[in-house]
């Protein structure tokens, strides 16, 4: 078994200053500690190496060929303690590790940008993995542990792992193809919607928001897309028109209209979900740029 004796970092850093300074009166004011507890420390670290580090007076104080040898690994020691609790601290303040961040895809059109933008500006270090998904699966990802935190739209109402905190609201709109009759109308009755075939996203890609959007107008629904580029894409191909958040205008397709919907002021919530156990400082610290992004 090997039995070297481990050598006490406050010793070794006694030894560093006094071997720069090679005078135990400037090394011990350096340290902020009287002389005869600079000796007692060399030597009590010289005990353990079992050799003199350094030569006393009366003649100037030196460097023995044992300290010499010692200084370089005594210094590395302290410069990775150093580095240690730097990053030790780093982490435990969350500026430093990796998070997981998932978003449904509309948000890049609103949220997201100035989000990120916000969260690298303050945390530069801290690598982040974006996944773009829709709303369950980041539910499922956030259970499993797969996620840190979902960006998602219509969360369920209460949850015994997860939490939720709304931070966007925005007005549902129609969208039609621009040749639709309904196109010319400022504002579209849902009702009237039901009445042409629908695109819509499937009910487990978000079952909060399909179910918001089919109780407006008990759509028939010809065809599913699992994106709102998708859809609007599908719609202004003519297969049929949709109801959506009012972010989606964003995409600019030259032959879709959007108009707001009359009689109703339906609004979709996006909220910000983590694990209600999560004490991470990383998600800690991302739940408080979305409510302090500026």
């Amino acid at each position: 078994m090997d039995r070297r004796p481990e050598l006490p970092l406050p010793q070794l850093h006694a030894f560093v200053v006094l071997a720069e300074e090679l005078h135990f009166g400037r090394a011990a004011a350096r340290l902020g500690i009287a002389q005869p507890p600079l000796s007692q420390q060399i030597r009590r670290l010289e005990d353990k190496v079992g050799a003199p580090l350094f030569v006393r007076p009366p003649g100037p104080v030196a460097l023995t060929p044992a300290g010499r040898e010692l200084l370089p690994a005594a210094r590395q020691a302290l410069a990775t303690l150093t580095d240690g609790l730097a990053a030790a601290r780093a982490a435990a303040a969350g500026r430093t590790g990796s998070l997981h961040l998932g978003f449904a895809a509309s948000l890049a059109l609103t949220l997201l940008p100035g989000l990120l933008r916000a969260y690298v500006d303050r945390y530069p270090q801290v690598r982040l993995d974006i996944r773009e998904m829709t709303s369950a699966p980041q539910l499922t990802a956030l259970r499993e542990g797969t996620l840190d935190v979902g960006l998602v739209r219509e969360p369920p109402p209460a949850d015994p792992d997860l939490s939720f905190r709304t931070v966007l609201t925005e007005p549902l709109m129609a969208v039609l193809p621009r040749a639709h009759p309904l196109a010319a109308q400022r504002a579209v009755d849902p009702a009237q919607l039901a009445r042409s075939p629908f695109v819509l996203l499937p009910r487990e890609a978000g079952p909060g928001l399909h179910d918001r959007i089919t109780a407006l107008c008990a759509p028939r629904i010809a065809q599913h897309a699992t994106e709102w580029q998708t859809v609007c894409a599908l719609v202004e191909a003519g297969l049929g028109v949709s109801i959506a958040p009012a972010s989606t205008r964003r995409i600019r397709l030259k032959d879709v209209a959007f108009r707001p919907l009359a009689g109703t002021d339906a609004r979709t919530v996006v909220a910000v979900a983590w694990r209600r156990d999560d004490d991470s400082p990383l998600v800690a610290n991302l739940l408080e740029t979305i409510t302090r992004p500026g």
